[in-house]
């Protein structure tokens, strides 16, 4: 008997609402999208291979109709899903409800051609009655998503292959560009030049510590002097270090504060003025996509994609609705739910007379009508589900239940007291210090969350701090005065958090975005880690100088806000997306893409967009930061010094570029004169590390323009060119050594065991095969026996290495094998003897938690195996 198919986007997701449906209807799931654009050459079809606008695969001439393919790793899907359908009696689509979703479903109608009645089938959360109520109240396919949708999917791949072009030409290869990418990049490379630009200033003030009678001690801080305001960091001008030219505050120095706090020894401090006030504190709204990746950034040290990565697992399972949102109001039954939890939980008292109701504030909005909220008619406590979810969903959902609790409770009420106590010194000057004092009355939602800051000092505003009665007029005791310096901090680096506020608050993008988007200008090298701050590579500031001077549009912040506003009125059917592509490629009244890209190309010159200058040394002699195709590096005239890959851009200074520069450009240090070819022996630094070299490079007689190279030596680790020896030197150049002769085998032939020092580290080798020594010295200490042993072990990898074991973890939550810390061939990774995953670049390993590892783990597996290319046979040199 046919029964109705219904088609989701994961297994997982397939897996939830097929236990919700029972057996009546299948469910499978698509896998995620079935078509897309060619990502490469060898995808595009070949009848449209000739055509001039191929490499791109959207037809710009025929009102950019785009070439979509079924992937290689699709097709076995699409040919199951084709077979389900000729046994179904309908087919519902539900795919998630954003314009992705509706464009997942657009796609699998042009490849299925199905012939039975289709339904949209659409849900914010998957319970059972909310599947149930779909299934019951289908609708047609939203033409105006799908435009919108297709219109963006096209916008980023003529944005993408145009500019990603000029950068191959004019930065390096394996560059790209992006709509958004492009302008986050920006956005981080821009903050870097604002802490280059910062001159730091130091400024002095007084702490002291009061009593009044027999109270506890409180403290207060130095605040006028002779009735002017005592400067503080906002005072000093980040651009040179001295006070803004308006500012009327007095600037202490370390002697002027010391004098004063000596001047102030025996006075007799009284207070001058109480103001207290009473206070309240409205809780946030329910979490939307970006608010949730900004809190669990900084509550759970979550990057965003990992956030993402963790929600969609919840969504899929349906513990929480839909988690792609920009809507902060919650449905009635949602209301309902939290309301009668806060009432049984908490008492009355922390329940408000009504429900809560809240608008959006940031720009443009998103399909889904709803916050994210624990998912159902009845919210279960994050104690009834650890039991049946891993750590980080745990923690998530646990985070996403406190804040729809706390926004549907009553407000925090508390009182604060602000103070100033006077007092007159022995030279004649009147100071005022302040204190302050704050406590919660009445903690109301605070009792279930309290929101995060990136700040951690506004943090402490959060707390109560204790401040005795006191009235105007009364004498008190001062215990102590400890002058003290403070110093002007440069502004703070993007983390992913900040970054991901600061795209939604100008209307960049789209908060389902940017977590690809973060994670693409790190795998782009743009971006690395530092902590948890996003610091720009200084290729990203060539990219980024390219971009303004010659496609400013393109990368204009607003320029940018005002795509995503036209994109939101395709969806609406306020415009249509052919005539919207046609003026953003060819222009309407000015130059569009295509001529932009075609007019600037040759106008570029690569040499001023990858030179950043530094400044000038002592000798006026310019030093600037260049851009080659094997990395960055420092350049003074004919000097180059490269640039070490873990040196923030702030920190590459005028004075830290001469060090580079004078180290790496030093003459080669003779370590003497090797006794058999009576030959010089030279300690050098060079691009993969420093090494040893017998002579120097000979025209080979007879051959023009042939060149005999020296031999050489890599050093060993711990090893340096100003201490290595001239016997040291002589050792390493003999390699490789000869340990002996050995049989391969009972009736194998005799062959030479040899042991270098080579690019992966020390190995021994007998004819064909290898093996991997432990340490550089077994080099010229292992003997025949120790390296037949070695060969009677099994070969591990080519270029493997027994890996250091920098950190335990811990069993994995679900398979139970063991987590490690490695320390592999290109670097830390986390494995679990079956699967590796890669550190981030700048992350600690002895910071990782389990939880972290686990979603390493996850991530890797979700992108499947490496794809290795082909290798072409090698000629063997006689």
């Amino acid at each position: 008997m046919a029964k109705p198919l219904v088609i989701v986007e994961s297994p997982a997701k397939a897996r939830t609402v097929g236990g919700f449906l029972g057996r009546k209807y299948t469910v499978e799931s698509s896998i995620g999208h079935i078509r897309d654009l060619p990502r490469n050459a060898t995808e595009i079809p070949k009848q449209v291979k000739g055509e001039p606008w191929a490499r791109l695969a959207v037809n710009v001439d025929k009102d950019f109709e785009p070439v979509y393919i079924i992937p290689t790793e699709k097709r076995a899907q699409v040919k199951k899903l084709k077979s389900l359908l000729k046994g179904a009696s309908e087919l519902y689509l539900a795919t998630d409800e954003d314009r992705e979703g509706e464009a997942i479903a657009w796609h699998l109608l042009q490849a299925l051609s199905p012939r039975i009645p289709v339904r949209r089938m659409v849900f914010h959360e998957i319970t059972k009655a909310a599947i149930l109520e779909a299934i019951d109240n289908w609708r047609e396919l939203n033409r105006g998503l799908v435009d919108a949708q297709e219109a963006r999917r096209i916008l980023d791949r003529l944005y993408g292959w145009e500019v990603s072009e000029v950068l191959w030409k004019k930065v390096k290869p394996k560059l790209s560009a992006g709509r958004v990418q492009s302008v986050a990049t920006r956005l981080v490379v821009e903050r870097e030049r604002h802490r280059i630009a910062f001159r730091g200033a130091e400024y002095w003030d007084i702490e002291g510590r009061f009593a009044a009678g027999r109270k506890a001690e409180f403290k207060a801080a130095l605040a006028a002097l002779d009735g002017k305001r005592v400067a503080s960091g906002k005072d000093f001008d980040a651009a040179t270090g001295r006070l803004k030219p308006d500012s009327e505050a007095v600037a202490l120095g370390g002697a002027r504060a010391r004098k004063l706090a000596d001047g102030l020894e025996g006075a007799a401090f009284s207070v001058a003025s109480v103001e207290a006030r009473t206070f309240k504190q409205q809780p946030h709204p329910p979490f939307i996509t970006s608010t949730l990746q900004q809190e669990a950034g900084r509550k759970l040290r979550f990057t965003a994609s990992r956030a993402m990565r963790t929600a969609q697992r919840l969504y899929e399972r349906g513990f929480i609705t839909y988690m792609r949102t920009d809507s902060v109001s919650l449905s009635e039954q949602a209301l309902s739910a939290a309301r009668s939890l806060i009432s049984s939980m908490y008492g009355p008292d922390y329940l408000p007379e009504r429900p809560r109701l809240y608008q959006k504030k940031v720009k443009n909005a998103q399909e889904a009508h709803e916050a994210i909220r624990p998912a159902g008619e009845q919210f279960r406590t994050p104690e009834e589900v650890k039991g049946e979810i891993d750590e980080d969903e745990s923690r998530l959902y646990e985070l996403i239940w406190k804040r729809t609790m706390a926004c549907q409770m009553a407000d925090s009420r508390g009182r604060q007291v602000s103070a100033r106590l006077s007092a007159r010194a022995r030279s004649g000057e009147e100071v005022q210090f302040a204190c302050s004092g704050r406590t919660i009355e009445f903690p109301g939602f605070l009792r279930a969350y309290v929101e995060g800051a990136d700040d951690p000092d506004a943090e402490l505003e959060d707390r109560e701090t204790f401040l005795p009665p006191l009235e105007q007029g009364q004498r008190v005791e001062c215990k102590g005065l400890e002058p003290s310096s403070h110093a002007t901090q440069p502004p703070a680096r993007f983390t992913e958090a900040s970054l991901v506020k600061e795209l939604e608050a100008r209307g960049i993008g789209r908060p389902s975005t940017y977590a690809s988007v973060i994670q693409t200008i790190q795998d782009r090298g743009y971006v690395w880690k530092k902590g948890s701050a996003l610091v720009p590579s200084w290729t990203a500031f060539a990219v980024v100088q390219l971009m303004v001077k010659h496609f400013s549009d393109l990368i204009d912040f607003e320029f940018t806000a005002r795509m995503e506003e036209d994109l939101d009125a395709i969806a609406r059917g306020e415009r249509e997306s052919v005539p919207y592509l046609r003026a953003f490629y060819f222009g309407n009244g000015s130059a569009g893409l295509h001529e932009l890209v075609r007019e600037r190309l040759p106008e570029i010159e690569a040499k001023p967009v990858n030179t950043i200058p530094l400044g000038q040394d002592g000798e006026g002699r310019d030093v600037a930061v260049r851009v080659g195709r094997y990395g960055p590096y420092v350049q003074r005239g004919d000097q180059t010094a490269a640039v070490p890959e873990d040196l923030p851009p702030d920190e590459l200074t005028v004075e830290r570029a001469v060090e580079l520069l004078v180290k790496q450009n030093a003459p080669d240090r003779v370590l003497g004169e090797d006794p058999e070819t009576k030959l010089p022996v030279y300690a050098k630094d060079g691009r993969y590390g420093p090494y040893v070299q017998l002579g120097e490079p000979e025209p080979v007689e007879g051959k023009k323009n042939k060149i005999r190279k020296p031999r050489t030596a890599s050093l060993f680790p711990g090893m340096s060119t100003e201490s290595i020896s001239f016997e040291e030197a002589v050792r390493l150049l003999s390699l490789p050594r000869l340990v002996g002769e050995s049989r391969s085998g009972e009736e194998g032939a005799v062959e030479e065991i040899w042991a270098y020092n080579g690019r992966f580290g020390p190995y021994l080798k007998r004819g064909k095969d290898s093996r991997s020594l432990a340490s550089h010295d077994q080099i010229f200490s292992v003997t025949v026996e120790e390296a037949e042993q070695l060969f009677a072990q099994p070969k591990r990898r080519r270029g493997a290495r027994s890996p250091t074991v920098l950190k335990e973890l811990g069993p994995h939550p679900e398979s139970g094998e063991a987590l490690n810390v490695l320390d592999g061939r290109f670097g830390p990774y986390v494995t679990d003897g079956k699967l590796n995953a890669s550190l981030p670049n700048g992350k600690n390993p002895q910071e990782l938690t389990l939880a972290e590892a686990v979603d390493l783990l996850r991530a890797r597996e979700e992108r499947g195996p490496v794809k290795k290319a082909a290798r072409g046979k090698r000629r063997r040199s006689a």
